[in-house]
């Protein structure tokens, strides 16, 4: 099996996840690997304590089993996915297996930081969305889904997101293949995008 990854960065509240799913309206069959679930377990953090771990720092990931994964899954072979609590900062005890398919998509902060992991990508994605724009739909996500406080989330945008963003993950821009102005919202970039998937899946 010939199986290709597309890789998809951009800073938090990009509109990554949104290009996800306009893939998956035109591909059915692929994996999807958030880098998220590669983070490591910080159970101690809470809203009083939130910039105690630095969630934006390439070595909150587990790098090494996220490319020993895709490896496996670009060699056909199937993984054991790890699973994270974003209330409790921790991995969770249950795994998902993923069965490798034609087309991985892996989508995450640091996708295109590590050169390994880069050399592994068929087509590296950064999607470039303004810095009020992405913090606000942050903010949004961190209350509704991860039991957040608004000083917690403003609190950890200034001390370790924001340069964060700006040390580690805008200066792998240069490393991609397209850069996305506005995410989702640009349709002629997601029409080339979208024919290249479709190129390579067919």
């Amino acid at each position: 099996m010939d199986v290709k990854i597309i890789g998809i960065t951009g800073g938090s509240g990009s509109g990554k996840s949104t290009i996800v799913r306009k893939i998956s309206e035109v591909v059915s069959e692929f994996v999807f690997i958030p880098q998220d679930n590669y983070y490591h377990s910080a159970s101690y953090i809470s809203n009083e304590n939130i910039t105690a771990y630095n969630f934006d720092h390439p070595d909150a990931f587990d790098t090494p089993l996220l490319y020993q994964h895709l490896k496996d899954l670009k060699e056909g072979k199937s993984i054991e996915m790890p699973q994270y609590d974003f209330v409790h900062h921790k991995r969770k005890e249950e795994k998902v297996t993923v069965v490798a398919k034609p087309l991985v998509i892996i989508e995450g902060l640091m996708v295109l930081y590590d050169e390994a992991i880069r050399n592994l990508l068929d087509l590296k994605l950064y999607v470039d969305t303004p810095d009020d724009i992405r913090f606000i739909r942050r903010l949004k996500r961190d209350m509704s889904e991860r039991g957040r406080t608004v000083d917690s989330v403003i609190t950890q945008y200034l001390e370790v997101v924001r340069p964060g963003h700006f040390s580690f993950i805008e200066t792998t821009k240069e490393f991609a293949d397209i850069v996305i102005p506005e995410g989702g919202h640009n349709e002629n970039a997601l029409k080339v995008l979208i024919t290249f998937v479709k190129d390579i899946t067919t």
